[in-house]
């Protein structure tokens, strides 16, 4: 499997975003937040990605933009595991919701809890 986040894959729909906040259905593992909703099959069977990271935990835009850049990374390396048991296509939102610092080391254990979690809550309903 390729570990690329291209273009293509980006959450960037701004009717899409606004269903994600109004249908979605949310995951925590903390500090870090997922929330997903499915979108039409008749799309090109594709998930979208995007990441978040709040004003009110980081003030300074540069801070807020080094954990967004953790954030997309650590979903890079670890994408695999979110993709492998999907099989409608979905669009999500990942947040980092503490002002705590966090290595990408940690963030990567963080996000390979979260999708496991993810896995689980979605294969019961």
């Amino acid at each position: 499997m390729k570990y690329t986040y291209p273009k293509s894959e980006k959450l960037k729909s701004q009717k899409v975003i606004e269903s994600l906040f109004k249908e979605g259905k949310s995951v925590a593992k903390y500090p870090l937040r997922l929330v997903y909703v499915g979108l039409n099959p008749t799309e090109e069977n594709q998930h979208f990605v995007g990441v978040s990271v709040s004003k009110k935990y980081f003030k300074k835009a540069v801070d807020r933009n080094y954990y967004k850049r953790l954030l997309r990374e650590s979903y890079r390396l670890n994408q695999q595991l979110l993709k492998e048991k999907l099989q409608t296509p979905m669009a999500i939102m990942l947040f980092y919701q503490t002002n705590q610092p966090m290595s990408l080391e940690e963030m990567q254990h963080k996000m390979r809890l979260l999708f496991e979690k993810f896995h689980t809550n979605n294969n019961e309903q």
